[in-house]
């Protein structure tokens, strides 16, 4: 069976009331220690129907600029197709264990795609308390249904309804991103691999955890592609670094939570801020989250825009391949 999932090292920790230690944290990470608690961060909220285009171009840029993180409503996709996108992930994971193992990630794949526990290296060899699901959803030259679950029978159809509707959302994010830089409005959508531009599905499964304020299910980081649209469950989790405090993020119910990406920021040289978060986990409850990465192919080469550089604004980054972008990243080597 390969390693040992979160999942059962939940029901076996819940019943002794303890964790193996590879999954508590240093105390500069502990959110018991490193939560401002008893403060719930209200990110931006924006209505992503609003019809003054100038208001909304601004409001997002803003957002963008000093957040890098946003919740968007109104956004056009229906609840029920939401709903059903996180019917299907639960059921998923409520499987016997050898009917997930069946979408393991193969041995030795350079791939994210497939089931599976650990996926970066972390340099003091600890563990998040999480499992996780990944495959692409778009374009269909890049989907892979070997790592769609045929168990529940609507999850295919369930998961490719939510991505119809998500690519108009991007297209208009992407739209207002670039407008926000003084750019063209397609031209962030270009440069980061227009409509070869890929969407890769994240489900990640938090159980639940007897020492919640030891562990995290997914350490601090920013998000290396380019935008990540999530959809969270009822289970608060997502925290955002602010001014080097840690705080919860209060969700709205049905908004989406936009992170800004490493590559927007490298595009925007600086402008659009990737923003810093990390994830907790409950005692009682499971948490799951559907973030949806858009990836850059892998040998789309990104760097800062030429207009965003020159006359005292210095180039901040360099231009590169995602690819090897993404691999120094995983990997822990510095770009």
């Amino acid at each position: 069976m390969g390693l040992e999932r979160v999942q059962a090292i939940s029901q076996q920790s819940m019943s002794i009331n303890t964790i193996p230690h590879e999954f508590i944290r240093s105390e500069n990470e502990q959110p018991v220690i490193t939560t401002v608690h008893g403060a719930i961060l209200e990110v931006p909220t924006i209505d992503l129907n609003d019809t003054d285009e100038e208001k909304l171009v601004g409001m997002i840029a803003k957002a963008s600029s000093e957040w890098g993180l946003f919740q968007i409503v109104n956004h056009g996709i229906p609840s029920e197709v939401i709903s059903n996108l996180q019917k299907v992930g639960k059921e998923f994971f409520e499987l016997p264990q050898e009917e997930k193992e069946v979408y393991a990630k193969p041995q030795g794949s350079k791939s994210v795609e497939g089931y599976g526990t650990q996926l970066q290296r972390e340099l003091e060899g600890k563990k998040g308390w999480v499992d996780h699901l990944f495959h692409r959803v778009w374009p269909p030259s890049v989907v892979d249904y070997k790592f769609w679950p045929v168990n529940p029978p609507s999850y295919r159809e369930a998961n490719e309804q939510y991505t119809n509707y998500l690519r108009n959302v991007a297209d208009k994010l992407l739209k207002c991103l670039s407008l926000g830089l003084g750019l063209k409005e397609h031209e962030m959508k270009a440069a980061v691999g227009g409509d070869d531009l890929e969407y890769l599905l994240k489900i990640n499964y938090y159980p639940p955890c007897p020492q919640p304020d030891l562990v995290l299910g997914v350490v601090a980081h920013t998000d290396m592609s380019t935008l990540t649209l999530l959809v969270p469950n009822e289970v608060q989790g997502l925290q955002v670094s602010r001014d080097g405090q840690w705080y919860d993020v209060k969700y709205i119910p049905d908004a989406l939570i936009v992170h800004i990406g490493d590559q927007i920021e490298i595009f925007s040289n600086g402008k659009y801020k990737a923003v810093l978060h990390r994830t907790t986990v409950n005692k009682d409850a499971t948490r799951m989250s559907w973030p949806v990465f858009l990836e850059p192919p892998s040998d789309q080469l990104i760097g800062p825009h030429p207009r965003l550089v020159g006359e005292g604004n210095l180039t901040k980054y360099k231009t590169k391949k995602y690819g090897d972008y993404m691999y120094c990243k995983l990997n822990k080597i510095p770009q």
